[in-house]
């Protein structure tokens, strides 16, 4: 059964002991006296999951918009420089919408789940 970083951290630390019987790596030894968080990231290296989730960004162009926030900061630095405050608050609120458009573009990414490690033997 192939289990997930997010459906592992939902589960009680009786079912995570559960899973952790049934495995032989080194990662998850002495898993009766683990508490949650270690019995956790033992299991995600013993069985091969990655421990965050990733994003991706959809319907835009990320270099362009990076390549924009990167712009709209060297106009800032000028601003800053010049104590322009008006120019300075344009700046800021661009960087700020730049960056609020890439954050409501972000998707998860499907988990793609690496074949559990051997034992060593």
């Amino acid at each position: 059964m192939t289990h997930t970083y997010e459906e592992l951290k939902h589960k009680p630390l009786a079912e995570l002991r559960e899973i952790a019987a049934g495995i032989t790596h080194e990662a998850v030894q002495g898993y009766t006296q683990l508490n949650k968080d270690h019995l956790l990231v033992g299991l995600c290296k013993a069985l091969g999951i990655d421990m965050h989730a990733h994003h991706e960004i959809k319907g835009i162009d990320k270099a362009a918009t990076k390549a924009m926030i990167k712009d709209w900061q060297k106009k800032r630095d000028e601003a800053l420089a010049a104590r322009d405050r008006k120019a300075l608050k344009a700046a800021m609120d661009q960087i700020h919408q730049l960056k609020r458009k890439m954050r409501k573009a972000m998707v998860k990414s499907p988990v793609t789940v690496k074949s559990p490690v051997p034992p060593p033997a």
